[in-house]
């Protein structure tokens, strides 16, 4: 059996979530699949894949293996885009890496609109609130917010986002006035499971030092939707990126507060790892998306901005 071919099947089955499913995005039998899998295993000596009749799940090694097929199939495809020169067309498949809210939010419409406008070009995107590195898992380009750290990424620049804090107006018609981070001390919060027990605001006015609250938070939460559920039935105040609840802030079921109290915007970049741009669903996907993740974003901070404005006047 080939192996370059079984590590198709293996990522592809990876990806489809079953062995059936992998069969059928790649024309053959889950049995002719199951066969390639196990031609791998007995290649490298241990298993790869745990399977059950109904699901599969990534062993230790089968995780590690994954990441380096990936990474040898991405290479393929560009010593073959190379080969093709200028009569190269958009094609295979896209593996795009968003943070969830923002992947589900901003970048999936967009995501959708460009496979309408490439049909030769599929996609699969990886949703998850970490750093996940590109190489390694085989990511063609990702969404990434926060300051960049690996300088071997190109890095393109499509707007920036704030963390701000907002409750219901119900809740904040119930409650003391939030003038100052130390108010929120005497509040009922809703807080993500990265920041627990205390916020981190900027310095006073003349002060170098910045401002820490802590408090003993009401709910505790690895879900941003269900803290904005929260925060919108009148539970307490949370703090979460603009663009998460920009959609409640327009509607009226969430307020911000504490504005002027917020730390410096946080970019947000489109990356991808150097040479990947030569591939051209790659390039093709960053000179589609792009332009409209930055009309987005500027539409997005535009709406919060005069939301806030509303609020002060």
């Amino acid at each position: 059996m080939d192996r370059l071919d079984a590590m198709k099947v293996f990522v592809v089955t990876l990806d489809e979530g079953s062995l059936a499913g992998a069969g059928r995005k790649l024309g053959r039998s889950p049995a002719a699949v199951s066969r390639a899998i196990a031609f791998l295993e007995q290649r490298v000596g241990t298993e790869l894949l745990h399977r059950t009749t109904r699901s599969i799940k990534l062993s230790e090694a089968g995780e590690r293996y994954a990441n380096i097929c990936r990474r040898v199939l991405t290479e393929l495809e560009e010593a073959d885009v190379v080969a093709a020169g200028e009569r190269a067309v958009p094609r295979g498949t896209l593996s795009i890496s968003a943070p969830n809210i923002s992947g589900e939010l901003v970048l999936r419409p967009i995501l959708d609109a460009f496979l309408d406008a490439y049909p030769t070009v599929s996609a699969r995107i990886t949703l998850m609130d970490r750093h996940v590195n590109l190489i390694e898992e085989g990511i063609d380009v990702a969404l990434r917010i926060g300051h960049l750290e690996d300088s071997s990424m190109i890095a393109l620049r499509v707007g920036e986002v704030r963390r701000v804090v907002v409750a219901s107006p119900r809740y904040l018609k119930q409650h003391p006035r939030i003038q100052q981070p130390a108010d929120l001390a005497k509040h009922q919060m809703i807080t993500m499971v990265h920041f627990t027990n205390s916020w981190t605001f900027a310095p006073a006015p003349g002060s170098s030092t910045p401002r820490a609250v802590q408090f003993a938070p009401r709910i505790t939460t690895n879900s941003t939707r269900s803290a904005v559920a929260s925060a919108v039935s009148g539970l307490g105040v949370t703090r979460l990126f603009s663009y998460q609840v920009a959609e409640q802030v327009q509607r009226g079921e969430l307020e911000l507060v504490l504005a002027a109290c917020e730390d410096p915007p946080m970019p947000v970049h489109v990356i991808a790892p150097q040479g990947r741009l030569s591939l051209p669903k790659v390039r093709a996907f960053v000179d589609f998306a792009v332009p409209r993740l930055r009309s987005q974003f500027a539409r997005l901070a535009n709406d919060l901005a005069n939301c806030a404005a509303a609020t002060r006047s």
